[in-house]
């Protein structure tokens, strides 16, 4: 009997819902979040190495911020800097381990088309790598890979619609060209995240002015490459996407979704999980109410990194908030339903009653056996 009791409880806290808690961390519009930094306005990207906090780009701020777990602000604040005076809009930014791009920790793109990098020795003012102002580029995304012994950068260049290789001094031009005869026309990279050595491409739709991306449901697909630019295949297709821009993976201990590929939409702020091997949909992030999480203006999507830039069971985003007039960034995590709580305080109570029961039981055997 109490294996069966056991049994069936196991089966209820298995099945128990899980949902995701929002918490603001920081926002430039005071109130909102727990903390309140005035740079932060439509910020994009987000990365950050093994133990350093997180960086965050400003994209109409023209600077990248850095915060902590508890979203503090850290003082230094860099500039992303326009070549020929004023300030760039960073979009991705990537951290660079390697002394590849003149050793610069941090590389950032932007939508003026150009690449800018940091170290420490530069201050308070990144500077400028690569630069197609002049030629029509608009980065909106940024990856970066090592393939074959050399460094690569990795950029979306919406406009125009292609992604740009960067290759470190004295690297080889890739055999790759990042190219899917299959994508319908009126679709180009939105942005392009190195993912367990994947690297996944997200595409949008191109509006008639042909500078920005088109929201709707459906408009969007999601491509995998190897990092020599090689097509593996198509991951995602319409249905949930909607302008998808962010791409991650959940760490194991993420609830339902612990494993499996995230995919963030610009166009209506949902988070969709997908098998990580067929690209088949698992299902959309939820709050508490059972309704899909939605973050207006949902940009970047990176879990901690266990030190200064967050708890490596949590998802941290940026979002660019109030049709990206403002800014947000938050943490995302899963939280078990009061009636998984309920199923594990009764699953100890069955434990507690049983053992006492047999303590009992022996008891009498041994004053019966005294006898």
């Amino acid at each position: 009997m109490l294996a069966l009791a056991l049994g069936g409880l196991g089966s209820a806290t298995l099945s128990a819902q899980v949902d995701y808690r929002q918490a603001n961390l920081v926002s430039d519009i005071p109130g909102l979040a727990r903390h309140t930094d005035a740079n932060l306005v439509n910020p994009w990207g987000i990365s950050s190495g093994p133990t350093t906090p997180f960086w965050v780009s400003d994209a109409d701020a023209g600077v990248s911020t850095l915060y902590n777990t508890e979203g503090q602000r850290i003082p230094l604040v860099v500039s992303i800097p326009k070549p020929g005076g004023g300030s760039a809009a960073p979009t991705g930014q990537v951290f660079n381990s390697s002394t590849a791009f003149n050793g610069n920790r941090f590389l950032f793109a932007t939508e003026d088309g150009t690449i800018a990098g940091w170290r420490g020795a530069l201050g308070t003012t990144a500077e400028t790598l690569v630069d197609h102002t002049g030629d029509g580029a608009s980065y909106k995304g940024l990856a970066i890979g090592a393939t074959g012994g050399n460094d690569y950068l990795y950029a979306a260049n919406f406009t125009q619609g292609r992604i740009d290789v960067v290759p470190a001094t004295g690297a080889p031009a890739l055999p790759g060209t990042f190219t899917d005869p299959t994508l319908p026309a009126g679709y180009a990279p939105f942005n392009i995240q190195n993912v367990g050595g994947s690297l996944f491409v997200s595409y949008a739709k191109v509006n008639e002015e042909g500078d920005e991306e088109e929201a709707g449901a459906g408009l969007g697909f999601v491509n995998r490459f190897d990092l020599n630019g090689n097509l593996v295949g198509r991951f995602a297709s319409n249905g949930v996407l909607n302008a998808p821009w962010a791409v991650t993976m959940a760490p194991e201990s993420f609830g339902p979704f612990g494993g499996d590929i995230l995919v963030g939409n610009f166009g209506d702020g949902t988070i969709n999980a997908f098998d990580p091997v067929t690209g088949d949909l698992l299902g959309t992030l939820k709050d508490s109410d059972g309704n899909p999480l939605v973050i207006e203006g949902l940009w970047g999507l990176q879990f901690g990194n266990g030190g200064l830039g967050g708890k490596t069971n949590t998802l941290y985003f940026a979002a660019g908030i109030d049709d990206e007039t403002h800014g947000l960034f938050g943490s995302i995590t899963p939280v078990p339903e009061p009636s998984t709580y309920a199923a594990f305080a009764a699953l100890g109570l069955v434990a507690c009653v049983a053992w006492r029961r047999r303590r009992q039981a022996h008891a009498a055997a041994d004053s019966a056996a005294d006898v």
